[in-house]
């Protein structure tokens, strides 16, 4: 799994618009807070808000807000709708599963990808919006 610039600013757009709960914030200011130009902003909210997690209001004093409370939105959930799959290879992947021959001959990197997926889903699952604005992010855990 990686994180493109997409998954990466549509993030700190959520952010900021957490931090300014309940208040329309203009593109213009987004773009100023994350460093992310208006342009690629624009795709980035607009896919933010057919997914549910923005609204937006047009005109002089339009801009966007959180649709949802910055509690309720996963991170988890949020890469997944904008990156895909969060499994490192396709032979792992719970949504988006794709078989490979060496499945069949006892691949030894299989059970390495399947666990990577698992750390990863685990982590990701924890972390709500609120949980990344109050700098609440859980340890890792100890698997010894």
């Amino acid at each position: 799994m990686k994180i493109s610039s997409k998954g990466e600013y549509a993030l700190r757009s959520l952010i900021v618009l957490g931090k300014n709960e309940g208040d329309l914030i203009t593109i213009k200011d987004i773009s100023a807070k994350t460093l992310v130009p208006i342009q690629y902003l624009e795709q980035i909210l607009l896919l933010l808000k057919s997914h549910g997690y923005v609204k937006s209001k047009r005109g002089v004093y339009g801009g966007y807000m959180l649709k949802k409370e910055s509690h309720e939105i996963n991170i988890g959930e949020v890469i997944r709708q904008l990156e895909g799959p969060l499994a490192p290879m396709s032979c792992v992947s719970i949504t988006a599963y794709e078989y490979c021959p060496l499945e069949d001959q006892g691949c030894v990197l299989q059970p390495l990808w399947a666990l990577l997926r698992e750390e990863i889903a685990f982590i990701l699952d924890q972390v709500s919006l609120q949980d990344l604005i109050n700098h609440n992010i859980p340890s890792p855990r100890q698997n010894h």
